[in-house]
Parts: structure tokens; sequence; C-alpha cells
């Protein structure tokens, strides 16, 4: 699967490496192009997953703010209820489409 903003392919995994969680699918960090992202200081926290980190998504100067986003400090009753760790792994939205 992919994850493209701006024609350009900003993550990409297999789909049995990615975990599907409320209607988002979450690569692998190791499948996200770097050179495409920046930590966001945009805070939140979900009541059940924990701290949420944001990231900014540029291509050609063109960015679209916190567009991927994950749980790096996910709660272990959240990886409970998901059956896996999702703790290394990101979604998208906005801007950014995934597709098979």
């Amino acid at each position: 699967m992919k994850a493209v903003y701006k024609d350009t392919v900003i993550a990409e995994a297999p789909k049995d490496e990615l975990i599907y969680i409320e209607g988002n699918w979450y690569f692998p960090m190791s499948g996200v192009n770097q050179e495409y992202i920046t930590k966001s200081d945009t805070q939140y926290t979900c009541p059940w997953k924990g701290d949420c980190q944001y990231y900014n998504v540029t291509v050609g100067g063109s960015t679209s703010e916190d567009a991927m986003f994950g749980y790096p400090t996910a709660k272990d009753s959240a990886i409970d209820r998901v059956k896996h760790d999702f703790r290394n792994h990101v979604a998208f939205w906005q801007d950014v489409s995934v597709k098979e």
C-alpha cells in the first residue's frame, strides 16, 4: 500500500505490515520516506491511545500540516485493545491519500 501526497509516495509497505485502527491504515515508520516529513509542534492526547505525535508532509514546497500522525508511546491498554503494537507506525489524513 502507498500513502501519496502531490503524486509523490510518502510511505509504502505491504498491506500485511499495516495495522488498521479506526478507519486509518498505520504504516510502519520504516516504510516512510523521511525526506518528506518533519515533526509538528501540534499536541493531542487520545483518551485511549495516549499522546499523539504529528508530522508535516512537504513535497516540492507544498506542505500539508499535521498530515501524518502516530502514537510512539501508546498506552499498553491500547495495544491490548488493537492486538498489535502500533507504537512504531503512523497514519495519514487530510491531503495524503492511501492507496492499494
